[in-house]
C-alpha cells in the first residue's frame, strides 16, 4: 500500500512482458582445447541437481579425452552461483577429488569464459548455439588456451593484494 496526497499523480503501472527464452551453454576447456560443450535445453534454468549431471558429463569427458588429466588432478574455476557452491555440488566436487579454484565476487576478469566467448557469440536457438560454440573453438589458435589460463595468474595476484576486493581489468 501506498501513502499518497489526493492532488498526487496517479501512478502509471507498466505492462510486463516475459522476457524471451535463453538458450544457455556451459563450457569446459583446458590448454589443449574445448573438453565439453553442454547445452540446456530451452526455458530450463541451472540447479545444483542439474550442475551436478553436467559435472557427471564433464568426468567422463575428460575420462575420454584428457585420460592422464583425472590422475594428475582436475583444477575447476566457476563462479559462485548458487548451483555451484550447493551442498550437493561440494560433495559431488569432494567425491571426485576435483581442487576448485575460489572465485572472488564481483571480478569477471576471473572467469575467461565470460570475456572471451560468451562476449562475442549471440544465438537464437540450441543448434545455432552448438555449431557457433564449435566452430568458434575450432578457429582457435594454438596457444590461445595456454595463454588464457596463465593469464589468470597476475590477475590472481592482483586481487590477492587487495584481499579479495574488485580489479580492473
Amino acid at each position: 500500500m501506498t501513502w499518497k496526497h489526493p492532488s498526487s499523480p496517479v501512478t502509471k503501472n507498466f505492462k510486463v512482458q516475459q522476457s524471451a527464452t535463453k538458450v544457455m551453454a556451459t563450457v569446459f576447456w583446458d590448454s589443449r582445447g574445448m573438453i565439453l560443450l553442454d547445452i540446456l535445453p530451452k526455458g530450463e534454468s541451472v540447479n545444483a541437481d542439474q550442475f551436478c549431471e553436467t559435472l557427471d558429463r564433464l568426468r567422463h569427458a575428460v575420462r575420454r579425452k584428457r585420460p592422464g588429466l583425472l590422475r594428475s588432478g582436475v583444477v575447476l574455476q566457476h563462479d559462485n552461483a548458487t548451483p555451484h557452491t550447493a551442498k550437493h555440488t561440494k560433495e559431488r566436487l569432494g567425491r571426485y577429488r576435483w581442487d576448485i579454484i575460489p572465485h572472488p565476487a564481483h571480478t569477471p576478469n576471473h572467469a575467461p569464459s565470460d570475456f572471451h566467448l560468451f562476449g562475442p557469440l549471440k544465438f537464437e536457438d540450441e543448434d545455432e548455439l552448438t555449431g557457433e560454440v564449435r566452430d568458434w573453438f575450432s578457429k582457435l589458435v594454438g596457444n590461445f588456451f595456454t595463454q588464457d589460463i596463465y593469464s589468470l595468474l597476475p590477475q590472481w595476484q592482483k586481487c590477492t593484494a587487495l584481499h579479495g576486493n574488485y580489479i580492473e581489468k
